[in-house]
């Protein structure tokens, strides 16, 4: 049975890297796939006759470069905005002993099952009043909030992984809070917090519903914006140049996380270990 384990596991682990890396394949054979052949439906995975057309449209009808540096901007400024404000306060919910702890916790729970539909009107009217519709400052901070909640659960679970020894040795050196914060627990903290960071980066860069609403001026939308261009009021795709875009959409997520690939994962399991 042994003998049968280990080849019945590489066969599974590569069934389901298959799996995960099916819809990339069928954007890269869409892409590649000339309208005529699309247009008569054209369902076979490898291109009849292969096209860089759809690449090219995609880069100029859509305008993609200026939309990605637009989403590129939006999503670094929410991530370095989340993990500013996130630190702090997930250090002082997870070592802090309050009766707020519970009512925060309760909330940050409650934020994540909130429809977003909801609360899409005032925040329309409460950033029209400080001029921040139309605006990717506004986005940006509209995306910082909306990643705040799960930030600040993820890396409770990552500072309560830290032995609380070191930080009675830095209290016993005289060191308070802050300069413990700072000193002692980001550093230990790294792997959490560029697994909070990738989290947020991505939720930020394929946000469409928030950017649909708040940003008008054509020269401001962001990459997902950007691609519904492709899909006309009447329901028309142009399916060619949509996978073309979303494929170039998809390789700087893909860049970025085969670059933290290793301190995200040894961030995901430190994470999930309490001390």
């Amino acid at each position: 049975m042994r003998a049968l384990g280990r080849p019945a596991q590489y066969l599974a682990l590569a069934a389901y890297l298959v799996f995960l890396g099916f819809p990339l394949l069928w954007l890269l054979s869409s892409a590649l796939k000339p309208a005529a052949e699309l247009a008569i439906g054209g369902t076979g995975l490898l291109p009849a006759n292969p096209t860089l057309a759809n690449f090219a449209a995609a880069a100029t009808d859509a305008d993609l470069g200026t939309a990605a540096w637009n989403s590129t901007r939006v999503a670094l400024g929410a991530t370095l905005a989340v993990l500013v404000m996130a630190l702090p306060a997930a250090y002082a919910l997870a070592r802090i002993r309050t009766r707020l702890k519970i009512v925060a916790n309760g909330w940050v729970l409650v934020s994540q099952v909130f429809p977003v539909i909801l609360v899409v009107l005032p925040l329309f009217l409460i950033l029209r009043q400080f001029r921040l519709t139309d605006s990717l400052w506004g986005l940006t901070l509209v995306h910082a909030v909306y990643a705040l909640p799960f930030a600040l659960w993820m890396l409770q679970g990552y500072i309560a992984a830290i032995p609380r020894d070191v930080e009675e040795a830095g209290a016993v050196d005289g060191a308070g809070r802050t300069r413990i914060l700072a000193s002692i627990v980001a550093p230990l903290l790294a792997p959490g917090l560029v697994a909070t960071a990738m989290f947020t980066l991505i939720s930020s860069w394929n946000e469409f519903f928030f950017a649909l609403v708040l940003i008008q001026d054509p020269d401001k939308v962001t990459l997902p914006l950007a691609l519904s261009r492709f899909v006309s009021s009447e329901g028309q795709v142009q399916l060619g140049a949509l996978a073309a875009g979303a494929l170039l959409a998809t390789v700087p997520s893909l860049l970025f996380f085969a670059a933290v690939q290793r301190r995200l994962t040894s961030g995901l399991v430190s994470g999930a270990v309490k001390g």
